[in-house]
């Protein structure tokens, strides 16, 4: 009996010692029930799963349901990332959300568009191919964006130099990195000739360990970020892609400076178009003239 009280006694008193232990080394030590001094902790920024906050399976709606309608902001406050506007469905403005023309694609004053393709390796290959053209300019302001939002949520996995190296994985700047799968290498030449279209879906949905990022980033940044990755890919093939020129790829993205020079190109040619219909009208009212002195000399 006495062997058994004993017993017990010490597992108790082991027991407490090693629920007491402190951290040490890579050793963060034991708590008796965590939960109680370390609160859950959630992402920030991101769609809520739960509308109901009930947490039961009845109340959980599919993000692909909370992208197409997400909850309205309360009144009176505007919601993160929207514009405060109070001008309603102005035909004005209609136009300049591109909501006037036929099959077009609304902007909503946060700058974010629908995304149609679905999160399936047969939209992915239609987005691959369909999604060309980067809506955005080049522009320096665009490319220090875009390096700095990648810097956030890309380097930290591909790498600075998007080479794939980055400190979860590369064990040179890291020596106790032991990622299991590799990031891929972006400034290789199977993304370097990849379209627009293979980043921007990737972005929305992620691929493979990845996560996607449309709840990080606006429709704008999106493609900022593409432009800097294009910018990386463009050094390491000894090309440019800046504001002012592209000898990359001008599939990929228009340099601001192109766009100021064909704009005033048109404008030029338009005042030249003008400029000959006024001197057309000018011969023909000249003409008229001539034409009515004669028919008063008879």
């Amino acid at each position: 009996m006495k062997n058994i009280k004993l017993l017990v006694i010490s597992f108790c008193v082991a027991f407490l010692v090693h629920a007491c232990s402190p951290a040490e080394g890579e050793f963060p030590g034991s708590e008796y029930m965590p939960d109680m001094g370390h609160s859950l902790a959630l992402e920030a920024n991101t769609y809520n799963y739960y509308y109901y906050n009930t947490w039961d399976q009845e109340s959980t709606i599919p993000l692909a349901e909370l992208v197409k309608r997400p909850d309205l902001p309360v009144p009176g406050t505007v919601a993160r990332g929207y514009a405060a506007s109070a001008l309603g469905a102005a035909a004005d403005l209609e136009v300049q959300l591109g909501n006037d023309g036929l099959n077009s694609i609304r902007i909503t004053p946060n700058g974010s568009v629908p995304y149609y393709y679905k999160d399936t390796e047969e939209d992915r290959a239609r987005a691959t191919a369909e999604i060309v053209d980067n809506p955005f300019p080049i522009t320096a302001d665009g490319l220090a964006r875009g390096k700095h939002l990648y810097g956030l949520f890309c380097a930290t996995c591909h790498g600075e130099k998007a080479n794939g190296l980055g400190y979860l994985y590369d064990t040179e700047q890291n020596p106790k990195a032991k990622y299991p799968a590799a990031p891929a290498n972006l400034i290789n030449e199977e993304f370097s000739a990849a379209s627009n279209g293979r980043f921007y879906h990737a972005i929305i949905y992620g691929k493979n360990v990845m996560g996607g990022y449309a709840d990080k980033l606006s429709y704008e940044e999106r493609w900022q970020v593409i432009h800097y990755i294009r910018s990386l890919q463009a050094k390491e093939a000894g090309a440019v892609y800046n504001e002012e020129e592209n000898t990359f790829n001008m599939a990929f993205g228009v340099p601001a400076a192109q766009l100021v020079q064909t704009a005033m190109l048109s404008a030029d040619q338009a005042e030249d178009v003008d400029h000959h219909d006024d001197i057309h009208d000018a011969n023909g009212m000249h003409q008229s003239d001539d034409h009515h002195h004669e028919g008063g000399g008879h």
